[in-house]
């Protein structure tokens, strides 16, 4: 049907405009009560906290369909949804474009984005504004061990030598020559690259600038100077990656905010976007989130008031109003006079852009730090979240507590929404995950709750929510006509049972059995074991290995697609190795390699590497190598010989054989062999294949070899899913195991790996993360012994949400388990005869038996029965 079809005068209009009305009201009410506001919303900023299993985007993209019809949205004047993964990102996409086909709207009327997705188009469409040239620029993701993070660090150690003597001294050293190298190998491979890995993102996501962590440097007095070390690796990391013309994900949205900073510009784009709604939106960085808010501005008012939360000691920035010609893609004269924001006009005052002065070392930077909006509506802005399933927030700059302000500033207008029934899981689940929240609020956030936090000026200071490891919400059933089939299911038993097994292989054998009678009931459902560990999930694939066998139910083991994926740089670290055996950064990095292959025993690597000719070739006189040592010498020896006695492009399979990769894994690498070898035809040196296999790991991601690629595999029925708890945000299934809840994994505690303990009882990369967040909050800078304190109870809280996420993944069943005895660490665990030892359950399970007494599961030697 054409797009003017609704403007026809006379009879035909009114039928169409009736029928339309009808559907947008029959959409509107197939939304549950806490999803109906996003459905009615007009114009303005509005705040939706919801709860796991929810329906956050499908509500999402029927409030959008319905937004679209009723604002009369079209491909000149869109509606902007952005959400945080690609695969989210087309699951909404369908979901809109299915309602608004319904409704017979255009489809052109939206665009949905990335956040990192919609920054690159942003800035690919002015190059000349954006600084970035994606034709000569390399886009890169560097990690601890890339060559930009090492190379930054090497430089900054020719740079700043006393600095690096200062760490090589630690708090006290006698100078020995083989502890010297045994910290210098420590210092270069892992805690300076570490340090410049989490400081680097966490800045740069926030908008600050090396010169604003040497200014943050002069108010911490710690021995080190941990954020003027930081500040110089930060500075190195920039230079090279200007030299060598590589940009990453942050300077993607550096690169737009530089577009919309011109007024001309900024007002093109404010014109194609009618609002910008946001998913996922407790995963945004204050720097994503100010690209967003100025997307979201009504362009009438220009560049808007903006008034920085209270983050650092930020200073209101404002703008003259812009004299340019609005674009002529205006909003039609017909839509509704509510969804057009207050045009009251901005302050005259010119924003500053100049950096900040060496006098005013507390001046941040404007980009970068979260803004709000003065109280008249000038943001068209809807954003959609979960505190309580922040789960990135120790590893990534993401912190949940930039939505739970945006939350409290609209709660303080009467903006907030709260999607609080769910429908996924029976009711005895939602019991124990309301319980974890207010136990573990009750329990952790006791001295969190009494601290004053600044807030806007709109929201009470009493409010404590952005302290606690929680944000207070509670999970409600559905209605009894809710649309969703099968909405909050019956248990399968009583739909909790907990577990206390002797051992991990005791935890596993019940788990097994227990997957065999559940699928002898029912064969269409699916199950899910959780681990939080990697190595866990390894070892419960082994254990179960005889499911397939001898039952038929498929074990799907989804760390193990991931460990293909990483074929080409275990092969690259091993050439690199073959190259030059004699370097000791090469050395450790391919007994590394070893070690997590579990080829060779775990050991102290840094003083195997200190001195690489003693490990490979030991002289008489050099002291008796222990037999974990000798079995890694033997490993390199050997690769040495197949380096001298096999052509180069024989090494890549032999290598493989020697990794002993599985079926798939030796796959991926005769895929990566067969393309090496056609890219390094007529020159196939080991010199040139190495340049070839740098490239296709720095630059891109190698696909593993999968023949049997589905769109859901994690999710197929009368399968035992095996996934770690991060990965299985977003997904749920009928029944969800949780085995090894121990004390020393959920939640943990700091641990400081013994070869940097010579530093002190702390790690650089934390406290500085935490010292640049505290600045970031508007709370004073902690010294690093504080820092520490701070970033423990910071993983304490997290993890509790990483908990509560994977129990909010069952729907019939949840399985939890910590047994008596489990190994000591299991990054070393290679469970063949390994010791085990006695273990402290994770305190959220005896807070759960003593709730829930009648899920408790004993022994009474006929079997595991019900207390």
């Amino acid at each position: 049907m054409s797009e003017d079809t609704d403007t026809k005068s006379g009879s035909q209009q009114t039928p169409l405009a009736a029928w339309r009305a009808q559907e947008l009201q029959r959409l509107r009410n197939s939304l549950r009560r806490g999803q109906q506001p996003m459905a009615d919303w007009q114009g303005g900023t509005l705040a939706v906290s919801a709860v796991p299993g929810a329906g956050k985007s499908t509500g999402m993209a029927k409030a959008a369909a319905i937004a679209i019809a009723n604002y009369q949205l079209h491909s000149r004047y869109q509606l902007l949804v952005v959400t945080f993964t690609r695969s989210a990102a087309a699951s909404i996409r369908a979901k809109i474009r299915d309602d608004l086909k319904t409704l017979k709207v255009p489809q052109n009327s939206f665009v949905v984005y990335t956040l990192h997705g919609l920054a690159l188009y942003i800035a690919n469409r002015h190059p000349e504004l954006s600084g970035l040239n994606l034709d000569s620029s390399t886009l890169v993701t560097p990690n601890q061990s890339h060559r930009l993070i090492r190379a930054c660090v090497e430089q900054w150690i020719a740079n700043y030598p006393r600095r690096y003597l200062t760490l090589l001294e630690g708090r006290s050293f006698d100078g020995e020559e083989t502890e010297r190298l045994r910290r210098q190998s420590v210092l270069r491979t892992e805690v300076l690259p570490n340090l410049a890995y989490t400081v680097i993102h966490e800045a740069k996501s926030s908008g600050l600038l090396p010169a604003d962590l040497w200014h943050l440097s002069e108010q911490t007095t710690d021995e080190y100077g941990i954020l003027a070390i930081a500040a110089g690796l930060y500075q190195q990391y920039q230079t090279i990656v200007r030299s060598r013309e590589f940009i990453d994900y942050d300077d993607m949205i550096l690169a737009a905010l530089r577009v919309l900073q011109n007024d001309a510009i900024r007002q093109l784009w404010q014109n194609q976007f009618f609002a910008v709604f946001e998913d996922e939106a407790q995963d945004s960085t204050p720097l994503q989130y100010r690209l967003l808010q100025t997307l979201a501005t009504f362009p009438a008012s220009s560049e808007p008031n903006l008034e920085p939360w209270p983050i650092g000691h930020a200073t209101r920035t404002t703008s003259q109003p812009s004299t340019s010609q609005p674009s002529t893609s205006q909003p039609s004269t017909s839509q509704p006079s509510t969804s057009q924001p207050s045009t009251s006009q901005p302050s005259t005052s010119q924003p500053s852009t100049s950096q900040p002065s060496t006098s005013q070392p507390n001046q941040p930077w404007p980009i970068g730090h979260a803004t709000r909006t003065t109280p008249h509506h000038t943001l068209n802005l809807i954003r959609v979240g979960d505190p309580n399933q922040a789960i990135n927030s120790t590893f990534t700059p993401a912190d949940p507590i930039y939505f739970n302000w945006f939350c409290q500033k609209c709660q303080g207008i009467g903006r907030l929404a709260t999607m609080d029934q769910a429908g996924r899981s029976s009711q005895v689940i939602i019991d124990a995950a309301n319980f974890i929240v207010n136990w573990v609020n009750s329990t952790y956030g006791s001295k969190n709750s009494t601290e004053t936090v600044p807030q806007p000026d709109s929201i009470p200071q009493t409010q404590p929510s952005t302290e606690l490891p929680f944000r207070p919400q509670t999970i409600r059933r559905v209605d009894a006509n809710d649309p969703q089939p099968d909405a909050n299911p019956n248990p399968e038993g009583r739909g909790l049972e907990l577990y206390t097994p002797k051992d991990i292989y005791h935890t596993v054998e019940l788990i097994g059995k227990r997957v065999v009678e559940l699928f002898a009931k029912n064969q269409n459902h699916n199950a899910a074991v959780l681990v939080r560990e990697n190595r866990q999930g390894t070892f419960v694939v082994e254990q179960l290995e005889y499911l397939k066998r001898q039952h038929g139910i498929e074990v799907y083991d989804v760390q193990k697609r991931d460990r293909e994926s990483h074929v080409p740089s275990q092969i690259l670290t091993l050439l690199q190795f073959l190259d030059r055996p004699h370097s000791p950064d090469y050395l450790k990095a391919a007994l590394d390699v070893l070690v997590k292959r579990q080829l060779i025993p775990t050991q102290d690597l840094n003083a195997l590497s200190t001195y690489p000719e003693q490990f490979l070739y030991p002289g008489p006189l050099d002291p008796p190598q222990t037999k974990a040592v000798i079995k890694a010498r033997r490993y390199c020896c050997d690769l040495l010989r197949a380096r001298l006695e096999l052509p180069n492009y024989h090494l890549i399979s032999f290598l493989a054989q020697t990794l002993n990769y599985d079926q798939s894994e030796l796959a991926t690498a005769d895929k990566l062999a067969e393309r090496i070898a056609k890219q390094t035809f007529g020159n196939s040196s080991i010199s040139e294949t190495l340049t070839v296999l740098q490239e296709i790991v720095s630059s891109e991601r190698f696909e593993p070899v999968d023949p049997d690629n589905t769109e859901s595999p994690y999710l197929r029925s009368h399968q035992l899913t095996v996934i770690t708890m991060h990965k299985a945000k977003g997904l749920d299934w009928d029944y969800v195991f949780l085995p090894f809840l121990h004390e020393d994994t959920l939640p943990g505690n700091p641990w400081v790996p013994t070869a940097a303990q010579f530093l002190g009882e702390f790690t650089l990369a934390e406290v500085a993360r935490a010292q640049i967040r505290a600045y970031l909050h508007g709370k004073p800078l902690p010294m690093a012994p504080e820092a520490w304190e701070q970033a423990a109870q910071l993983k304490t809280a997290e993890e509790f949400r990483l908990l509560y996420v994977a129990m909010t993944r069952a729907k019939r069943l949840l399985w939890m388990a910590a047994a008596d005895l489990g190994p000591f660490r299991w990054n070393t665990f290679s469970g063949k005869g390994d010791n085990l030892q006695q273990k402290k359950p994770c305190p959220v399970l005896p807070a759960l038996k003593a709730q829930f007494p009648n899920s408790l599961m004993v022994n009474d030697y006929s079997g595991w029965q019900f207390n």
